[in-house]
């Protein structure tokens, strides 16, 4: 708890120097509520004044809880950057708390709109929020917004604030060009990138060297579920055996994956996707970095809307969508962390209902 204050004390705070709220305090009084399930500056104000007692064992609170206007008004104006860098900065020290090293497995990266946090008359443009996760810990490692809606600018500008060693990092056909491809690399790093014919030339080079490539080794996986039916077969095509050698930064294959889903009402849906990849690797460890980077959806961006309710966030206004959406990742990360076994929901539950279980959130992490 005290590294978490320590940390959010290096934010630049915006407010004039007369601001009566120490913004660590603010700040940490977010998270906590968040934590135990408030979703706007209201809910975050009632549960200041609810749970005073409490947060004064942990903060000052020299001029009592802060109203929602002040929460408001820090989350307008506060520096989207400034929090990001406390995220990474956090995710640093909790990481180190628990004993986990750096990522070393799929690092996946994707976008997530903030459906209803646009600007007035601009609905069909909502802020991005581009998030890094490490699917074998199951925790983000930095957010961030797309300035712009530019989910390419945001992802290179995580990317050179990382330490990526060793890791694959996974991303959709939109991330599939050279910039990305270089980034990666120059983080000392693999990358397993979707391949659309959004990249003509590449994605051409797939398609004709595993017409003519004939059989291949391949790995092939069959699952059942809820009246569903799925088969998976991946393969791999390495550079060296296409008809001409495409001019990608490190390509050193291509991946293949076949899918055919057979619905509960029996209706047959067949597709094809291609992989670009900077190592070549054998079908089965292909089918399982495809298969971890859609874990950022499922367990990151599932959660955030079903459990933070984050589609139906209506904040809006200036800074306040981006902040409180990487307040959520970090919310999401301590609760994940934590050793109960209880979904997330769960422990949100227990964290608003049971004043030790809200200790020791923190207190796991030492």
């Amino acid at each position: 708890m005290c590294a978490l204050l320590a940390i959010l004390r290096e934010v630049r705070d915006p407010r004039d120097a007369n601001a009566r709220h120490d913004l660590a305090e603010v700040l940490f009084i977010a998270l906590a509520a968040t934590l135990c399930g408030a979703k706007s500056c209201v809910e975050i104000a009632d549960f200041a004044e609810g749970r005073e007692d409490d947060l004064r064992e942990i903060v000052r609170l020299r001029h009592g809880p802060p109203s929602h206007d002040t929460f408001s008004r820090v989350l307008r104006l506060l520096d989207p950057d400034e929090l990001a860098r406390a995220f990474a900065a956090f995710m640093t020290a909790l990481r180190q708390g628990l004993g986990l090293p750096p990522p070393q497995g799929v690092v996946a990266v994707d976008a997530k709109a903030l459906r209803r946090g646009y600007e007035r008359g601009r609905a069909h443009l909502p802020p991005l929020m581009v998030s890094v996760w490490d699917a074998e810990t199951r925790l983000a490692i930095a957010a961030a917004r797309a300035p712009g809606g530019s989910e390419v600018k945001a992802t290179l500008a995580l990317l050179k604030g990382l330490s990526l060693k060793g890791c694959t990092v996974t991303a959709d056909a939109l991330h599939c060009h050279p910039a990305m491809a270089e980034a990666v690399l120059a983080a000392k790093a693999q990358y397993a990138l979707g391949l659309k014919s959004n990249h003509g030339p590449l994605f051409a080079a797939a398609e004709a060297g595993f017409a003519r490539a004939g059989e291949l080794a391949s790995f092939e996986t069959n699952e059942r579920s809820r009246g569903r039916a799925e088969r998976r077969r991946a393969t791999i095509l390495p550079v060296a055996r296409l008809p001409a050698r495409p001019d990608f930064p490190g390509l050193k294959a291509l991946g293949r994956i076949e899918a055919e889903r057979i619905g509960p009402d029996g209706r047959r849906a067949a597709s094809v996707r291609y992989v670009a990849l900077s190592r070549v690797v054998s079908p089965s460890r292909l089918a399982e970095i495809v298969r971890a980077h859609w874990s950022i959806e499922n367990q990151l961006h599932w959660t955030l809307d079903v459990v933070f309710h984050e589609d139906d966030a209506r904040t809006r206004k200036d800074n306040a969508p981006q902040n409180l959406a990487v307040i959520r990742r970090l919310a999401h990360n301590i609760l994940s962390a934590h050793p109960l076994d209880k979904p997330i929901a769960g422990k949100m539950r227990k964290a608003r209902w049971n004043k030790p279980f809200f200790f020791e959130l923190f207190a796991h992490m030492r």
